[in-house]
Formats: C-alpha cells, sequence, structure tokens
C-alpha cells in the first residue's frame, strides 16, 4: 500500500507514520483473519446469567450432558461407513460410535454459545481440528449426513476459533461441497435412482450448509439450483415423493424430507424462502409436508415397507430392526415438524402434538417465538 502525502513539519511527519503503521496493521489483521464462517444458522443468542439459571430444562440438560464429556478425546477416523450394512457387519460398529463426536461438537458448541464457559469451546476446536485434518471425503451421503453436526459446530464457533482450525475446517467444508456439486453435474439428466431419491435430499443437505457456512456465493448459487431441480425430481405436484413409491414407507418421507428442510433453513437464514420455491413441474417442499400432515396427525394411517422394491428392507425387517414393519409411528416425524415450524409456523401445531418439546440443540439453536 503506497501513502503519498505532503508533509512540511515535524506534526506532519508523525501523522505519517502513525497512519502508515494503521494501515499496515489493518493489513495484518486482514491476511491472519483467516476463513470465516457466515450462516449462523442457529438465530439464539448467548444467555445472560438470569436466563441460564432458568433455562429450559432441555437446554439444562443438554449442558450437562457436554459437561460431562468435556474431557473427551476425539474418535476421528479416515472413513465411515454405515449405508446398506446392519449391526456388527463391517466398521458399522465403529463409525457408529466415532459419528457421536459429531452431535457432541455441535451440542458443546451450542452449550458454550449458551453459557460462554470456555471448556466447551475448547471441546470443539480438539474435535473439529481432529476431524477436518483426519477424515477423507468419500461423497455418500447416507455415510456423511452427520457432517451437518459438524458445518454446525464451525458456524457457531468460527469467529472465536484459531486462525489455523478456522481454515482447515473452512478447506475440508469447500471440499466436500464442491466434491458433491462435482458429482451430480457429471450425471446425465434427467437425474435417476439415488440421484433423485434421498440420498440427493442429503447431498443437498450438506451442499446448502456448507455454502452459506462458507459464504460462497458459486456454491450458494449450485445449491440453490440442485435444491429447485430435486424438489422437482422427488416430489410430485401432489406432494408425494419417489421415495414413498419406491419404498413403500413414511420412513423414508421423513428420512427424505428432513434434509430440505434443513437446507432450506440454512436458506431461511440468508432471506431466502426455499420451502415455497417451485420447480417448473410446481412441486415444492410445502407441498411434500402438506401431504404427510395427515399422517403425522393420524386421521391417515400406513403399513410399512409392505411393497418396497428395494431388497434391503426386508432383510432389515427380518433382522428385526424397529420401524421396518407394522404400522408407521408419527412420533418418528416429530424432529422433521419441529424444524419445519421454524420455516413456517403452520406446521408448529403439528410438532407439539408429535412432541411437547423439541430436541434440546435446537431449542438452544432456533427457539420457537414465546406464544
Amino acid at each position: 500500500m503506497a501513502l503519498k502525502v505532503r508533509v512540511g513539519n515535524e506534526a506532519g511527519r508523525r501523522w505519517q507514520m502513525q497512519a502508515a503503521l494503521a494501515a499496515i496493521a489493518a493489513l495484518a489483521a486482514i491476511a491472519t483473519q483467516g476463513a470465516h464462517a457466515a450462516m449462523n444458522f442457529c438465530a439464539a443468542p448467548a444467555m445472560q446469567s438470569s436466563e441460564r439459571t432458568n433455562a429450559d430444562p432441555g437446554v439444562r440438560a443438554l449442558v450437562k450432558m457436554v459437561q460431562s464429556h468435556v474431557n473427551d478425546q476425539p474418535k476421528a477416523r479416515a472413513k465411515l461407513h454405515t449405508e446398506g450394512t446392519l449391526p456388527h457387519e463391517g466398521i458399522y460398529d465403529e463409525s457408529v460410535e466415532a459419528e457421536k463426536d459429531l452431535g457432541l461438537m455441535r451440542d458443546a458448541a451450542l452449550a458454550w454459545r449458551a453459557t460462554g464457559d470456555e471448556r466447551y469451546l475448547r471441546l470443539v476446536e480438539r474435535f473439529l481440528l481432529a476431524w477436518v485434518t483426519t477424515y477423507q471425503p468419500s461423497f455418500n451421503p447416507i455415510d456423511e449426513t452427520n457432517f451437518e453436526s459438524l458445518i454446525l459446530a464451525y458456524d457457531l464457533t468460527a469467529s472465536a476459533l484459531p486462525v489455523k482450525t478456522r481454515n482447515a475446517a473452512n478447506a475440508f467444508i469447500s471440499k466436500m461441497v464442491a466434491g458433491y456439486v462435482e458429482d451430480i453435474d457429471k450425471q446425465n439428466r434427467p437425474l435417476e435412482g439415488t440421484y433423485r431419491n434421498n440420498w440427493q435430499s442429503h447431498r443437498v443437505k450438506l451442499i446448502a450448509m456448507g455454502a452459506f457456512t462458507i459464504d460462497d456465493r458459486k456454491m450458494i448459487n449450485a445449491a440453490q439450483r440442485l435444491f429447485v431441480e430435486h424438489v422437482g425430481d422427488n416430489i410430485a405436484p401432489d406432494g408425494s415423493t419417489v421415495d414413498f413409491a419406491e419404498r413403500d414407507a413414511l420412513h423414508y418421507v421423513t428420512y427424505d424430507l428432513q434434509p430440505l428442510v434443513t437446507a432450506a433453513l440454512a436458506a431461511r437464514r440468508h432471506n431466502r424462502n426455499w420451502i415455497a420455491d417451485r420447480a417448473p413441474s410446481d412441486a415444492t417442499l410445502a407441498a411434500a409436508l402438506n401431504w404427510l400432515t395427515p399422517y403425522a396427525l393420524g386421521t391417515k394411517t400406513h403399513e410399512e415397507f409392505v411393497h418396497s422394491s428395494v431388497p434391503f428392507d426386508a432383510k432389515r425387517r427380518e433382522a428385526g430392526l424397529p420401524g421396518y414393519s407394522g404400522q408407521w409411528d408419527p412420533k418418528n416425524a416429530a424432529e422433521l415438524f419441529h424444524l419445519a415450524a421454524r420455516l413456517d409456523g403452520r406446521y408448529a401445531p403439528v410438532a407439539l402434538r408429535l412432541a411437547a418439546t423439541p430436541p434440546a440443540w435446537l431449542a438452544v439453536c432456533l427457539p420457537l417465538p414465546a406464544r
């Protein structure tokens, strides 16, 4: 930076020196700032002391849970794999155990946000750095869907993290988002198979959350394009989904819609109303939520997986896994509707009927307005 100042006295020279030093300091600050999160998915401000004392029981429970893990060490792995496998097969058990780190990271970030206790921030920093420098993205969205929790943990704490951790996390998220976008864009159109069913919902979620968090305009535009394309591919104008037709199960409708609602919440934080965005077919995410609502309220019922075309569903039923036979339990959609209520208040009565309180992390992250 060149400073051209005409001075003719000692005061002028001192001013010139001070201006130059200020400019150098400003440039140095920019250089050391590194990456930063911009999404701010969670709206809740830090609690004041009186609020912490009288906090919602779910909030207190979350903080107490994190406190019990404050000295834990990360179990970061280079690979996770649960998709298409049963408990005790392959690395299923090890993966499930390691994935607990991702939820703990998110909860610790929320506990820090609520209480200001630096121990929780240090836990996030320790776990985040371990995972983003160890894990190698596989771009299998079922194996990686829980990385939404890592993205949220980074989003909540980025401003307070050391530059090394911040830059490493930003690079990791950028690599994951870019890889998913590239993978989708090289597929032939119209998209088929796992590129139009629930797998794609999880891809779109990770792309949207990551893109908004690192505030990359190109990636954000790709996220919106792919979201609208997937709504058109997966959701019929009447709100029914490809997954329901393939799996004959409301289990997979909720598994399909929850990541899309989460993606729409990330967009909402940037004043984009994806829940109402229409695909060329006239399909919307709102229509799919409306289609599911009678089942959630119990006015319609459904026997699960009876006519599923996927052999793995029969394998899980035979293994005795819960939820793969019998009538669908509406409570399985509680988190979906609590998330949807943060997009549109019309879904709040459905959510509250299914569960009087949302999951603790959501109560801290996006509390509903007091009624």
